[in-house]
């Protein structure tokens, strides 16, 4: 059994441990800035090492844990959103009189409970990292417990989570009944079109499209992401999501390729729902956690047309956008904390002004939304190309007509965030200062989301590596 294949997981969990240990040590209030530090330095440690992680692949447990590229690429993905988070994160949980620590090694148990299901090949390790992320984030979800939204953005997710946790296991436990086997790979040659599979099948599909906050199971996540506090929002919207595309893909090309013709309507209908749903209420929303909220929904519904081609550039189109939404969201959210830590709220009418407040500040938010527009020379425009053109070229040209009139109605609302931004005045006349940490996370978001725009080849190829390993 060559457990060095868990190593990067292993180096996650010791890293929160340490973080938790050092706060119980380090003497006085000041010097737990530096346990965000740890926690920066150590994570993009990991990350570098999982450069190292390349080659064929490699099981572990009798082929229930599989390190491939796939789950390279994921486990990568993690590691980058959890920098530039922990990053923007610094100067907001340094205004924190207690639970400093906890916060950061909480945030590490979460991504260890990712990279867990990036590489799990069987339907119980997938729940069991699954359950280890969602756990965590009820937890950080309802950090600020003297916050009356934090409170109840807590309360709902772990109700409302507990419930499609609850759903995803008896779907399982049908795919098992009928199958008798719990490995995807086994499944595969097993699953047939009996009413059992069938029930197992949509059953697990309502499960991770709760964690995916794909519509009709998205009422959760505009609230959760109101309430919770900024850096953990972020995370919902990109690693979370990311680890949910990771098993879902998973599960439905590796395991169910058979059931094909019966998912992919149910995934077209949630695509299209998602889409247009999240588009239109995002228009009416006058804070800018809430719209970003709806926004991811209709995001995940771009992601999810990608797997109504079912082939490797449908994949690899998926890939490619969930690393460059990172990017976006990393670029928004640095923003929405700088905003927030002045005016203590986070409407987009507190927006009003910030060009001249902070021009650098205001160039980031634009640059962040027109990618999540899909506006070129911006990532997002590339990576809904090769979703779309994947879409066409297996026939499905009335889906992507959908998501690019949804792409196009969506400039609407992020225009509406760039225009209180650049023509009205501010509300105080106070310049907004931006913490170093802040800045990083910002320009390295900048830069990466109109890098990928010019010169998407290596991430492409990258995602496409992953994505061929999945046939």
């Amino acid at each position: 059994m060559n457990i060095t294949l868990l190593t990067s997981e292993i180096l996650v969990v010791l890293l929160g441990i340490l973080i938790m240990l050092f706060d119980v040590l380090l003497p006085r209030q000041e010097s737990r800035r530096s346990l965000g530090m740890m926690a920066v330095w150590g994570t993009l440690g990991i990350l570098l090492y999982t450069f190292t992680l390349a080659g064929p692949p490699a099981t572990v447990y009798k082929g229930l844990y599989v390190l491939d590229t796939f789950a390279v690429f994921f486990k990568q993905l993690f590691l980058v959103s959890t920098v530039l988070a922990l990053l923007f994160s610094l100067d907001y949980v340094q205004d924190w009189s207690r639970n400093q620590g906890e916060f950061y090694a909480l945030l590490l148990f979460a991504v260890a409970g990712m990279m867990v299901m990036a590489s799990a090949n069987d339907l119980l390790t997938i729940f069991v990292g699954l359950e280890l992320m969602t756990v965590v984030f009820y937890i950080l979800v309802g950090f600020h417990l003297e916050q009356v939204k934090s409170s109840e953005a807590g309360m709902k997710y772990l109700i409302l989570g507990s419930a499609s946790s609850a759903v995803l296991l008896y779907g399982m436990s049908w795919i098992y009944g009928a199958t008798g086997s719990v490995v995807l790979t086994e499944i595969a040659g097993k699953a047939s079109a009996s009413p059992a599979v069938l029930l197992g099948v949509a059953l697990m599909l309502a499960g991770i499209a709760f964690k995916l906050a794909i519509a009709p199971f998205h009422l959760w996540a505009p609230d959760i992401y109101e309430g919770a506090p900024t850096p953990i929002t972020a995370m919902l919207a990109m690693g979370s999501k990311a680890a949910g595309f990771a098993i879902l893909l998973r599960i439905f090309i590796v395991a169910l390729p058979a059931l094909q013709d019966y998912w992919l309507i149910a995934v077209s209908a949630m695509a299209v729902i998602s889409m247009v749903g999240g588009t239109v209420v995002a228009m009416r929303q006058t804070n800018i956690k809430r719209m970003i909220g709806y926004s991811s929904i209709a995001q995940a519904g771009y992601m999810l047309a990608g797997l109504m081609a079912a082939d490797v550039p449908g994949v690899q189109g998926m890939l490619f956008y969930a690393m460059l939404y990172i990017f976006a969201n990393v670029g928004a959210f640095a923003v929405i904390v700088s905003v927030s830590q002045q005016t203590g709220t986070d409407e987009i009418e507190d927006f009003a002004g910030l060009a001249q407040k902070s021009p650098f500040l205001a160039v980031v938010m634009t640059i962040a939304l027109l990618s999540m527009a899909g506006i070129p020379p911006m990532a997002g425009f590339v990576g809904k190309f090769y979703i779309f053109l994947a879409v066409i070229e297996q026939g499905h040209l009335w889906l992507a007509l959908i998501g690019f009139i949804m792409s196009m109605v969506s400039v609407y609302y992020y225009l509406l965030v760039v225009k209180t931004m650049y023509m009205k005045e501010p509300k105080d006349s106070r310049p907004l200062l931006v913490g170093s940490s802040i800045g990083v996370a910002a320009v390295a978001s900048v830069l990466m989301t109109l890098f990928l725009g010019i010169y998407p080849a290596p991430l492409a190829d990258f995602a496409k590596a992953a994505a061929q390993v999945l046939w």
